[in-house]
């Protein structure tokens, strides 16, 4: 694959996207969500940040409501140009955050992580990720860097060579199928 820029890789993954049918991202989604459950990092961790998945993600929905009594499910809120983290209890609700994410209403959360789950638009094998370029796992990872951090996404998200800036910060481990 020739190297591309950012812009240039979103909108190639924009396009793999839709050749693929909801019911197709579905089931790779609970697959890939499958080995997440399995894997050694998430048994163990007793705290999650976990995140409410946008259409073109892998779903997370059915997984966070499994999820959620078992173990403590942090998920990320947009505030201006931070992530704040905000518990999901047993009564929490749901709204419709930014970009049009359903975000928990409650207090936010300021304790410690034993495992952060993070989406992308694209990841390599090296778990270099890009996002949607707005940064804000960046500056959410830079205050969490002791925490084992796992990406997640579909297999066409995986690509050869990611392009990085310094401040870009690297998965421990990425899921695919």
């Amino acid at each position: 694959m020739i190297a591309m820029d950012k812009k240039e890789l979103r909108t190639l993954i924009k396009t793999l996207k839709k050749q693929h049918s909801k019911e197709s991202l579905l089931e790779q989604s609970r697959l890939i969500l499958n080995k997440l459950e399995n894997h050694k990092s998430f048994v163990e961790a007793k705290t999650v940040m976990l995140y409410s998945s946008l259409p073109d993600e892998v779903d997370t929905h059915d997984f966070l409501e499994r999820w959620r009594n078992e173990k403590k499910i942090i998920l990320p809120t947009v505030v201006g140009d931070d992530i704040v983290p905000v518990e999901l209890s047993k009564e929490t609700d749901f709204a419709v955050g930014d970009f049009n994410i359903l975000e928990p209403q409650n207090e936010p959360y300021n304790g410690s992580y034993d495992l952060i789950i993070v989406p992308g638009v694209a990841f390599d094998r090296n778990g270099n990720r890009i996002g949607r370029g707005k940064g804000y796992y960046d500056r959410f990872l830079s205050k969490h860097i002791e925490v084992k951090r796992i990406g997640i996404c579909f297999d066409f998200q995986l690509v050869d060579e990611v392009p990085t800036e310094p401040h870009d910060f690297v998965m421990d481990e990425v899921i695919s199928l």
